[in-house]
């Protein structure tokens, strides 16, 4: 009877893990090790980015309009009612669809990020598509973001307009078992020469998609020949070297104890911010705890959430109460100067932090938010868009 109870219990864990692709990184999950201990405070980079799509369900332009008036007019007063150890609002990535561009849609968000609240950077969705093709389009719309819309930086030392990008569907790479929604097994090689600073797509779980690699900042090598290059890769490490095509940013991925279904199923955590599951102080908590954070560097963690903003149900607990209390969670928990320092951030800075971190620095990462890529056109001179927030 009592080896009966056995299987059966194994079943359908096995049928639970299936069903949510929890194969995939369940391994790598199980093999984490603890943050290294630290003198002095651990400072908290947080870090929102968006999968932000207008046109999401193909509603009319007037629909859109309202989604896109919405965000910039509620946006403002949440983010007003918050500053960081540096004196800073929350910071949002808007990853715009490179097919979904409207020029009115993207003048508003402009107009939002040159105040200080955020900057815009490159979302696509594509299938099927042609190393050709995929060059022109991203080529094409970086272009538009900078030289029409003020946003994404260029490099200081050759120029080149630099982005981060989020792959549409999380199909990173070819990444998906059916090849759809991508159809490039380079991908990491064309984007590093498209000018792509660093990929945000990860964590993608309970997709297919999502890699074995989880809660890291890492390098991958891009195979050419397969697809998927990003499932594996090289941690950064302070006073490292950059070791291969294109920097992955993670978010925080495993097991939510303490939001247990039935009394004891966990949750999985992926790092998602929607109406069905919004934030808690119990999520943030995990977060924090992840302590995802550059090699020899432990005192500096990232935490990087995902959204994807636009649509009423989503905008509904993106600007409500649930992440306004976010917000403050991480204000009164995570930044008492002494235990935790919280900094808001966005892509832009993360990388550059990451890559200060990498050279071997350390302290105050405030002070290195423009450590490579400087703030794009729409944004205030380095220092002067701290002291206005």
């Amino acid at each position: 009877m009592l080896a009966a109870i056995a299987a059966a219990i194994a079943l359908v864990v096995a049928r639970f893990i299936r069903a949510r692709n929890m194969q995939l990184w369940l391994p790598d999950y199980v093999r984490r090790r603890p943050r290294p201990q630290h003198a002095g405070p651990t400072h908290v980079m947080f870090c929102f980015v968006d999968h932000y799509e207008p046109m999401h369900g193909r509603p009319d332009l007037e629909v859109q309009r309202a989604r896109v008036d919405r965000w910039c007019r509620e946006y403002r007063a949440l983010a007003d009612r918050h500053r960081d150890a540096d004196g800073r609002r929350p910071q949002h990535g808007f990853f715009y669809p490179e097919e979904e561009y409207l020029k009115e849609h993207l003048a508003k968000l402009e107009a939002l990020c040159r105040d200080g609240y955020g900057e815009l950077e490159v979302h696509l969705h594509h299938d099927n598509d042609t190393e050709a093709n995929f060059r022109e389009s991203i080529t094409r719309f970086k272009q538009l973001l900078h030289e029409r819309h003020g946003a994404l930086p260029r490099h200081p030392d050759t120029g080149e307009i630099m982005f981060g990008f989020i792959h549409g569907n999380w199909c990173l790479d070819n990444s998906r078992p059916d090849r759809r929604w991508c159809g490039l097994d380079n991908e990491l090689i064309l984007l590093r020469e498209l000018g792509c600073y660093a990929d945000f797509t990860m964590p993608s779980a309970p997709s297919d998609t999502q890699t074995s690699t989880i809660n890291s900042i890492y390098y991958a090598t891009d195979d050419p020949l397969r697809p998927k290059s990003h499932d594996r890769g090289v941690r950064v490490r302070a006073g490292g070297t950059p070791s291969g095509d294109l920097l992955l940013v993670q978010g925080p991925v495993g097991l939510n104890w303490r939001d247990r279904r039935h009394g004891f199923v966990p949750r999985v955590e992926n790092a998602d911010i929607r109406a069905n599951y919004p934030p808690t102080p119990a999520r943030v908590d995990g977060w924090v705890e992840t302590g995802i954070h550059v090699e020899g560097r432990p005192e500096w963690i990232f935490i990087k959430i995902h959204t994807h903003g636009a649509p009423e149900k989503e905008a509904e607990v993106v600007l409500g109460p649930a992440v306004d209390a976010m917000f403050s969670h991480l204000e009164q928990h995570y930044n008492d100067g002494e235990r935790h320092v919280l900094h808001y951030v966005n892509a832009r800075e993360v990388f550059n932090i990451v890559k200060a971190a990498e050279a071997g620095h350390g302290g105050d990462p405030n002070h290195y938010r423009d450590f490579i890529l400087p703030p794009p056109p729409n944004r205030s001179a380095p220092g002067t868009a701290r002291a206005a927030s």
